[in-house]
């Protein structure tokens, strides 16, 4: 097998949108500057040694571009902590820079490369179809509301500083439901958001794991959330309350403290900001701090960080073994996939990788899809406040997969 990089100027799939060239079934990683898109399957390889696999890949560069490319390997990890994980080196991969340049990297026996660039295409919007859903909770409400509160007076017990307690729901179709469509919404609703698609999971992620470019890394943890209203001045308002709240400054303090921990071991530097800022997506609010620093050599990968990483406060506890332990004796259900984390890592150990929030699972007959919403508890949490907090999450998936 051989890596071939290709130019792909002057084509149709130099600009038609990501979402696009993914449509059902392509694997899609995308960001604020650029994106990757993954057709077919080369190999299957486990995520720990997923940097040795691709480095043995034999590379060739025909574009014009001096930077080197190296062949990419896409996919998601669970939210426990170190749960086996595989990604998947496609056939074709399409990358956007971000700065206006789209590249192919084909990997494949020399006589197929050809072949496989020039099945790749963008798909067609897909035509409007009427549908019928169903939307249930695989767990009793009680369920949740007791899960919260056994969190809150375990916090205020000493026992953890936070416990991020989630709930799930169905969505039933009468029909089989595009992937494709919800994309096209995701992307033109929340742009600012890392948006993916990786075998029939999906979602719009605000929060970036960690991110490796040679010896940069960056983290930019939320934690601390309130809603949205469409209306500018109620919404400020509802930000600098968030700023203000004890509760939410201790559930975001945990979080950027993780962090920090967790990568200062390989850093030769690593700042964040002092106060976190709000950053504000479609349907809610939230407290963000950014954190980036300069890795020491050798430089780990990006995955041996995610494993560092993964599950931060934000999606898991603090301390991080006793709020799993509750997490998974009070929940109801099985995480899987929701609140791991999805993204990319290439040859050299460089990647980006989102939490996997905001996100649905679809079916492999595309007629259910689960998704999931959870919120941080802290000693001042309130049952039913928390239980509002996991219906505005849920809206951003409910409203890109339930249109008219």
């Amino acid at each position: 097998m051989i890596a071939v990089t290709r130019d792909l100027v002057d084509t149709p799939l130099a600009t038609a949108a990501l979402v696009d060239i993914a449509g059902d079934t392509g694997l899609l990683f995308r960001s604020t500057t650029g994106g990757r898109v993954g057709i077919g399957c080369a190999m299957i390889v486990d995520a720990d040694r997923s940097v040795t696999e691709l480095s043995s890949i034999e590379c060739r560069n025909e574009s014009n571009s001096e930077s080197a490319l190296h062949p990419i390997a896409m996919g998601c990890v669970d939210f426990l902590p170190h749960a086996p994980a595989t990604l998947t080196i496609p056939q074709v991969t399409i990358v956007d820079n971000g700065a206006g340049d789209r590249f192919a990297i084909v990997c494949a026996d020399e006589s197929a490369v050809d072949d496989l660039l020039e099945s790749v295409v963008a798909h067609p919007a897909p035509h409007p179809a009427a549908n019928s859903y169903q939307v249930d909770s695989p767990i009793s409400i009680s369920t949740y509301l007791k899960a919260v509160e056994g969190a809150r007076d375990a916090v205020r017990a000493g026992e953890l500083r936070k416990a991020v307690i989630a709930r799930p729901v169905m969505i039933t179709a009468r029909d089989p439901m595009s992937i494709h469509a919800v994309l096209r919404r995701l992307d033109a609703t929340f742009g600012s958001t890392y948006r993916f698609s990786i075998d029939g999971f999906i979602g719009a992620s605000p929060e970036l794991l960690v991110s490796v470019n040679g010896a940069v890394v960056r983290s930019h943890p939320l934690a601390g959330t309130t809603r949205t209203t469409g209306n500018d001045a109620i919404d400020a308002q509802l930000a600098a309350e968030l700023l203000a709240s004890e509760k939410n400054q201790i559930e975001h303090h945990a979080a950027i403290e993780m962090v920090r921990d967790s990568l200062l071991p390989f850093c030769s530097y690593l700042d964040w900001t002092p106060e976190p800022s709000v950053i504000k997506v479609a349907n809610v609010q939230h407290l963000g701090s950014l954190a980036e620093g300069h890795l020491s050599e050798p430089y780990p990968s990006v995955i041996e960080l995610v494993r560092e990483l993964q599950p931060t406060p934000a999606v898991g506890g603090h301390p991080r073994d006793t709020a799993i332990e509750m997490i998974v004796n009070s929940e109801g259900f099985t995480r899987g996939r929701y609140g791991g984390a999805v993204g990319w890592v290439n040859a050299a150990g460089d990647g980006e990788w989102a939490v996997s929030l905001r996100c649905a699972e679809f079916s492999d007959d595309r007629r259910e899809a689960r998704l999931v919403a959870g919120g941080g508890i802290v000693a001042d949490s309130d049952p039913e406040s928390e239980l509002a907090e996991t219906q505005a999450k849920l809206q951003a998936m409910l409203g890109a997969i339930i249109r008219p």
